[in-house]
C-alpha cells in the first residue's frame, strides 16, 4: 500500500473491528500498518472478509498475524515461494546481470550467502544445501521488523565507473516480480544507484 491510502486503510480496520466491538487505538493503527503495508488494500480487505466468514476463526477478532497468514501463508510457505522466484532468476537470468527482487528479505538472505555472483554460479549438487540455507535465512529475515539489505543484488559485470569513463550509461537492473514493490525495495536498501535505472524485466 501507499502512504496515500493510510487514511482509507485506518477506516477499513476500524470498521472491521467494530464488527467485533472492538476499539481501535493509534498504536493498534500503527501496528496493522506496519504489518499490513506490503499487500494492496483491497487485497487485505478481503482477507478481513475471509476471516470473518472462516467458520473456525472468525468467531474471533483478526489480528494482523491473522491477516498475513490468509495473504501470505506460513514462513515456510513463503520462504519455498521465495526459492522458487530466486532459482527462476537464477537459470534465466544468471550472473551477470545486476537484478532487483520485490522482496528486501530475499536480497538480505541472498547476501548472507555469498551474493548473487555467487549463488547463480552454485553447481547443481550443491543446490539442496543452498535451498535449505536460502530459506533458513529468509525465515528469519522475513521474521523481523527492519534488517539491513542491498538494494541491487550486483551481477559480475565491470564497475559502473567504468562505463562512465567511457561515455557509456551503465546497464539497468532486472526487475525480478512486482516493479512498484521493486522500486520500494530498491529505495529503502543500502546503495547509491539512481532509482530512475530501474526496468520492469521479467524473468522469463
Amino acid at each position: 500500500m501507499h502512504s496515500s491510502e493510510q487514511q482509507r486503510f485506518a477506516e477499513l480496520v476500524t470498521s472491521a473491528l467494530g464488527y467485533y466491538r472492538q476499539d481501535v487505538t493509534p498504536f493498534t493503527l500503527a501496528v496493522w500498518w506496519q504489518g499490513c503495508q506490503p499487500f494492496a488494500l483491497e487485497q487485505v480487505s478481503k482477507a478481513l472478509t475471509a476471516h470473518a466468514t472462516d467458520p473456525d476463526r472468525g468467531q474471533f477478532a483478526p489480528k494482523v498475524a491473522d491477516i498475513v497468514r490468509i495473504l501470505g501463508g506460513t514462513s515456510t510457505d513463503r520462504a519455498a515461494l521465495a526459492w522458487g522466484k530466486v532459482y527462476e532468476a537464477m537459470g534465466s537470468v544468471g550472473a551477470y546481470t545486476d537484478v532487483v527482487f520485490d522482496d528486501a528479505a530475499i536480497h538480505a538472505a541472498v547476501a548472507d550467502m555469498g551474493g548473487w555472483q555467487k549463488m547463480c554460479r552454485s553447481s547443481m549438487d550443491e543446490l539442496s544445501y543452498l535451498q535449505h540455507r536460502f530459506c533458513e535465512s529468509y525465515r528469519a529475515y522475513s521474521g523481523r521488523g527492519e534488517f539491513d539489505y542491498p538494494k541491487v543484488l550486483t551481477g559480475d559485470r565491470s564497475p559502473d565507473e567504468l562505463y562512465l569513463k567511457r561515455g557509456m550509461k551503465p546497464p539497468k537492473p532486472r526487475v525480478i516480480g512486482n516493479v512498484e514493490t521493486a522500486r520500494i525495495v530498491y529505495s529503502k536498501g543500502a546503495g547509491r544507484l539512481d532509482l530512475p535505472a530501474l526496468e520492469q524485466r521479467r524473468a522469463a
